[in-house]
């Protein structure tokens, strides 16, 4: 156990200096490209930073207005027939647009079912069997300027919702 542990200390920092090492055998000037790469990245950020600010306060607003927890009530009794809790409902809808709001409704199922119960192991799975889909889209998209998206929305929506049926298959099978 000891080599593996050591072995990963040094892997990163291995990396980095072949990754240097190549660039001076190859003739490239490393850190003028690193420089440049940076650039970029920072004008990458300053495009994306719009984006995501609009929608954190759009989640925000739809959190604390009550709507989520509106929408886990009609759609809750349809859900639970299925394996799905209601008060998940709030929780797959978030996590279409923001994984760290999402994370603190998990915090907040955590709470009030316990990380062990039906609804907590659920909720475990599906954090990690969904992705943040309209986040994703629009901070990639924007970022590589992408204006003909075609069937990205259907194709992303609908890997969630395989995620989850997969959820409730796993947590109902473990539970």
């Amino acid at each position: 156990m000891s080599v593996m542990s050591h072995l990963s200390d040094i892997i990163i920092p291995m990396l980095i200096f072949f990754i240097v090492g190549y660039g001076y055998v190859s003739r490239v000037k490393v850190y003028e490209s690193f420089l440049e790469g940076a650039k970029s990245g920072l004008k990458i950020v300053v495009d994306i930073v719009p984006t995501l600010i609009g929608l954190m306060m759009a989640v925000g607003m739809l959190r604390a207005s009550g709507f989520f927890d509106m929408l886990g009530g009609l759609l809750g009794p349809l859900t639970e027939k299925v394996g799905l809790p209601a008060q998940l409902m709030p929780l797959l809808i978030v996590k279409m647009f923001s994984s760290s709001a999402a994370t603190g409704l998990v915090l907040d199922i955590f709470k009030t079912s316990g990380p062990d119960s039906y609804a907590g192991m659920l909720t475990s799975i599906l954090m990690s069997c969904t992705e943040t889909v309209f986040y994703t889209m629009s901070v990639y998209f924007l970022a590589a300027k992408v204006t003909k998206t075609r069937y990205t929305l259907t194709g992303a929506l609908l890997a969630t919702l395989a995620g989850t049926v997969a959820s409730v298959v796993l947590a109902g099978w473990m539970g």
